[in-house]
């Protein structure tokens, strides 16, 4: 076998590689901006029916968890099939809904679009942040994984006993905890798209979507502390 065929069959297929993650990536950050127009729309909905607030912050959680874990479970078995985005679309919506309970208490104060849109800016920011970053370190992230999976299900249940403690102190901490840790979620999820690692857009934006919600929802909380203005 010539020996200049060898190489360049393998470049070919480095070719190939760099092109399928470049593709992954692209229509992961296309479906995540999409993502936003439905979360938008059920945080309105949720606003303007007054439907979040209907439910007590107990049966809040419950349908928020059930929810969401069910959605998930369903997008996972769905990633390579016509139903995938579409459930990953309903999910943002759903997701909206559940956040609008937030986004009217925030909103309801002197400040509070300004507010909103603050925390809009700081997530954006925390978004590009990571993405650079993510493009310009060579070292393997995998390993993090682990730890912020370990974090993640400490803020949740520590989330979920605050629900009946109800401590505005723990409630900072949490919030300022979530935003570090799910900034380095979106750091080593994209890195595992354009290490290779994540062949799929549609796992890539659900993981990559939820981190993004959780810094959202943690600085509009810290935003709506600190910085809310009674009417």
């Amino acid at each position: 076998m010539n020996p200049l065929s060898s190489v360049t069959i393998l470049q070919g297929q480095g070719a190939g590689s760099v092109a399928q993650r470049n593709r992954v990536l692209r229509n992961t950050y296309w479906l995540l901006a999409l993502s936003m127009v439905p979360t938008v729309l059920g945080a309105w909905l949720g606003i303007a029916t007054g439907l979040s607030r209907a439910m007590s912050p107990g049966i809040s959680a419950i349908v928020f968890l059930a929810g969401a874990f069910g959605f998930m479970f369903a997008i996972e078995r769905a990633k390579n099939s016509a139903a995938g985005v579409p459930l990953l679309l309903a999910f943002t919506l759903f997701m909206g809904l559940m956040l609008s309970r937030l986004v009217g208490t925030v909103l309801g104060l002197a400040n509070g679009a300004s507010l909103v849109m603050l925390a809009f800016a700081g997530t954006g920011a925390v978004f590009f942040g990571m993405a650079a970053l993510s493009s310009v370190i060579k070292r393997d992230l995998t390993g993090m994984g682990k730890f912020l999976f370990v974090g993640m299900i400490l803020l949740l249940v520590a989330g979920i006993a605050n629900i009946f403690i109800q401590s505005s102190a723990l409630m900072i901490t949490l919030s300022v905890l979530a935003i570090g840790i799910f900034s380095a979620f979106i750091l080593h999820d994209l890195k595992r798209v354009q290490d290779g690692l994540e062949t799929n857009y549609i796992t890539a934006t659900l993981g990559v979507y939820l981190s993004l919600y959780n810094v959202f929802q943690s600085l509009l909380a810290l935003f709506g502390i600190f910085g809310g203005r009674d009417e």
